[in-house]
């Protein structure tokens, strides 16, 4: 199912009960900020708040803080049930690349062309973004979230930020947060690893300002893949549009060639000048630490376009869970079966909340030889944004990685520090606090599966405690004769 825009998704939480809606009036400072945080830690549900102090817009957050509303942003049943749709998908591609056949490859490509063709996106002559255009407006008419008691500023916190290679043409939309400085005036939170950063770049050794757009409020699924950890050079509204089955719909910016989602409840358009860098942060961030303040990027604003009556996006990241670890998760669950094709052993993967994205990733492998262990691990530190993990454990097939409980009694039981801990020097999201240098580390990997003569464990490997089968099924049927 494809969304026409943000509140088309709003009203499909809302009928199917995964919306509440507050009407008392509420303070963008904090107080919608301390309401989601505890909603969020409860597994409650969507809230728009219909009445913000001060501002003429409502503000919408938590709308993908559940597995069940993270599923329906990309329109599946289940994010299990997307996973087998793009792992269909690649097994199909992976075994027409491997045995190709013009004769045999051409009929079975023929029928999934239409299906292709649709997630291309579609350009919209007079796109709901641009019904009002606004060159007064500033910062200060956007109900923009103080989040945390001691960060810097009000935070864009759902930012789609638009941006072109001024070299290549190649279009990127990240999603970096944006410290309000005043009503002109943001922060533009670039990491060196990420491709806005790189375009940034190139615009400062050309000595030129650098055109910039922001979307504000997207079909879901346009705002889940500026998350995703795609390869580089792939835009993000292509994978939108293979997420949800339908091309997106942008349209050129008004003041400059980029293009933004044409559904967008708000568009900001301005421009970022290299030579100029402000103090950004801190910031309460999704680590559950206040991230440390350091020099960035000041975008200017210049023109504010929108829908007549649009809704503001926000979120708040802070100590999981927060509705941040259900967008990582979707990634978790949509990201394995391409490792599994590059990597066939991995069996299954899971990103634990309280490892918040890049600290902590376990996997669990069908090991056949010595060693196999480590080669996942260095395999995984050499994937893309994966090269952020900080910790990633490995378990044998039979261990479910979803179950904390399961890995920690296998680790702690399995682990010899000597032989099944490896040390890796390697680069680190900007946002860890732990590293003596910033963006650079060490990485652990904790090799937790059983080990053999092959691998220097001369004494026998002891089984697991696991019940007769016969008899755990005749206790099964007479539970209630025990009288439980």
């Amino acid at each position: 199912m494809a969304y026409q825009n943000l509140q088309d998704f709003i009203r499909c939480l809302e009928d199917a009960g995964e919306l509440k809606r507050i009407s008392v009036p509420v303070d963008a400072r904090l107080e919608i900020s301390a309401i989601a945080d505890r909603v969020m830690r409860e597994g409650g549900p969507a809230l728009f708040f219909e009445q913000v102090k001060g501002f003429a817009y409502p503000v919408a957050i938590n709308l993908m803080g559940s597995e069940r509303r993270m599923a329906m942003a990309l329109g599946a049943a289940s994010l299990n049930a997307k996973a087998r749709e793009i792992s269909d998908l690649i097994g199909w591609a992976w075994s027409l690349a491997r045995d190709f056949n013009i004769f045999k490859a051409a009929p079975q490509a023929l029928p999934r062309l239409p299906a292709a063709l649709s997630v291309i996106p579609r350009k919209k002559s007079h796109p709901l973004c641009r019904e009002v255009i606004d060159d007064q407006a500033g910062f200060d008419t956007l109900p923009v979230l103080s989040c945390w008691p001691q960060d810097g500023g009000p935070f864009l916190t759902l930012p789609l930020v638009c941006t072109e290679d001024p070299e290549t043409g190649r279009r990127n939309m990240g999603m970096y947060r944006m410290q309000i400085y005043d009503k002109r005036t943001a922060g533009m939170h670039w990491h060196i690893h990420k491709d806005g950063a790189h375009f940034f770049q190139k615009y400062r050794e050309r000595g030129e300002r650098m055109p910039v757009a922001v979307a504000l409020g997207c079909d879901p699924a346009v705002i889940y893949a500026t998350t995703a950890p795609l390869p580089e050079g792939i835009w993000e509204i292509l994978f939108a549009g293979f997420l949800r089955g339908k091309g997106a719909e942008i349209c050129k910016a008004t003041l400059s060639d980029l293009m933004v989602p044409a559904d967008a409840e708000f568009v900001l358009e301005g421009y970022v000048d290299p030579a100029e860098s402000r103090l950004e942060g801190p910031f309460g961030d999704h680590t559950g630490f206040y991230s440390l303040p350091d020099e960035y990027p000041v975008f200017h604003l210049q023109r504010i376009t929108r829908r007549k009556n649009p809704v503001y996006p926000a979120t708040i990241v802070g100590i999981p869970p927060k509705e941040d670890c259900w967008m990582a998760k979707a990634t978790e669950r949509l990201f394995l079966p391409l490792l599994r094709q590059l990597c066939p052993e991995i069996i299954d993967m899971a990103m634990p909340f309280e490892g918040v994205f890049h600290n902590c990733v376990i996997v669990s492998i069908q090991k056949r030889f010595p060693g196999q262990a480590r080669k996942v691990m260095n395999f995984l530190w050499g994937m893309g944004q994966m090269m952020y993990t900080k910790c990633i454990i490995i378990v044998d097939e039979e261990v479910n990685p979803h179950n904390s409980s399961e890995v920690a009694w296998r680790a702690f039981n399995n682990v010899d520090g000597r032989r099944d801990l490896a040390l890796n020097d390697g680069p680190l999201d900007a946002l860890d606090h732990s590293s003596p240098l910033p963006r650079w580390g060490t990485r652990i990997g904790i090799d937790a599966t059983r080990k053999g003569p092959d691998e220097g464990h001369n004494r026998p490997w002891p089984s697991p405690l696991v019940m007769d089968q016969d008899i755990a099924e005749q206790v099964s049927r007479r539970w209630k004769e025990y009288g439980f």
